[in-house]
């Protein structure tokens, strides 16, 4: 899983998320994310299936979060971090190791329920 560490300066700061951002009108979710990776990371991505949705609301913002999964395009660079402090790929076994944004959590276990529920795997 890639996650990106946000910058100190910013909410959040020096926590660990999973990247993408705002669906501008007109885009799908799927388009938003592969735009956003490229935006921030440099890099291509291959959406492949979303995740169920959540909501989470912070003190002044209410986000609602569209989980996809993916993989980086064969042609893709690595992620060059624009607009965070890291990057890391992780193995979801991991993730208790970083210290992620609490809207993240519920990402995490959709994750692990799409990884249970798949055929072999």
């Amino acid at each position: 899983m890639l996650l990106a560490q946000r910058p100190a300066h910013k909410h959040l700061g020096g926590k660990w998320e999973f990247p993408g951002g705002k669906v501008e009108p007109g885009e799908s979710p799927h388009e938003a994310l592969k735009r956003e990776i490229n935006e921030e990371l440099g890099c291509d991505f291959v959406p492949r299936a979303e995740l169920p949705r959540s909501v989470h609301r912070y003190e002044t913002i209410t986000i609602e979060m569209i989980p996809i999964v993916g993989q980086l395009a064969e042609s893709s660079t690595d992620p060059i971090y624009h607009e965070h402090e890291a990057v890391a790929w992780a193995r979801p076994e991991e993730l208790p190791d970083y210290d992620l944004a609490p809207a993240d959590y519920p990402v995490v276990e959709a994750y692990r329920e799409h990884q249970r529920l798949r055929p072999n795997g």
